[in-house]
């Protein structure tokens, strides 16, 4: 192997290196898949996730269906402070295959969650909603769907965006628990709350243990309505709009 050729490996070697610690251990990219979080998320949305916030746990070292090979750990190292009611996470969802879900925290562990005719009551007291006009949406199969759209206002005063499609109590998941969330386990909801398999399901998601959870998504850098290697249609697809958003 000539010098130039042995350098040119030693720094793609030495990039994929950086590229892979970042990854394991402060930010890692992650792509929506599902319109479960619309309208704060959407198909196609790019993320950063924040993965030393919380501390660490073995799925914080997980890029794809890629896990480093660690011993098992049962606290969260390093710190960290816990996750708090209204933060966007990244987790392992154990009960589908070990996928990786985004959603919202809406229940803290030791909180009584219960859905009463569509409305989040945490601890028995409901979450404020404030009406905020609507939202459309045209999936990709070209149906076009005009959602309700709601400030939805948790018990900390954290405010966030949903949508819903149905009225109220008359959804498949408007009418659910009561749910007591256990030690060290987080309740999780999606913002498109007609269309999100969350901890309402609990044969298919249920509560989710904090080991699980790989860290907080921060903000959207990319998004595009196209697949990121159809690269010929990015300047028709892409939404630049959304770049570079904080997420709350």
């Amino acid at each position: 192997m000539n010098a130039k050729l042995l350098a040119s490996v030693k720094e793609w070697g030495w990039t994929l290196l950086a590229l892979i610690t970042v990854s394991c251990f402060l930010f890692q990219p992650f792509k929506i898949p599902s319109g479960s979080m619309t309208p704060t998320l959407l198909v196609g949305d790019f993320l950063i996730v924040n993965k030393y916030c919380y501390g660490y746990s073995n799925q914080s070292f997980r890029i794809g269906t890629f896990t480093l090979p660690l011993p098992k750990f049962s606290k969260r190292l390093f710190g960290g402070s816990p996750p708090k009611r209204g933060d966007i996470v990244v987790f392992r969802n154990e009960k589908d295959g070990n996928k990786n879900y985004i959603k919202r925290i809406i229940g803290l562990p030791g909180d009584k969650i219960q859905i009463i005719n569509g409305v989040v009551h945490i601890n028995d007291s409901p979450a404020n909603l404030a009406p905020d006009g609507e939202y459309s949406l045209i999936d990709e199969d070209g149906e076009y769907t005009i959602f309700k759209k709601y400030i939805e206002t948790l018990p900390n005063g954290y405010p966030h965006v949903i949508i819903k499609k149905d009225e109220f109590g008359r959804g498949g998941l408007d009418n659910v628990g009561p749910f007591d969330v256990p030690e060290d386990h987080y309740f999780m909801m999606g913002d498109n709350r007609d269309n999100s398999q969350d901890s309402r399901v609990i044969e298919m998601v249920g509560f989710v243990p904090l080991s699980n959870v790989m860290g907080r998504a921060e903000c959207i850098f990319f998004s595009s309505k196209c697949s990121i290697w159809e690269v010929f249609k990015w300047p028709f697809s892409m939404r630049f709009e959304r770049f570079c958003t904080a997420l709350k």
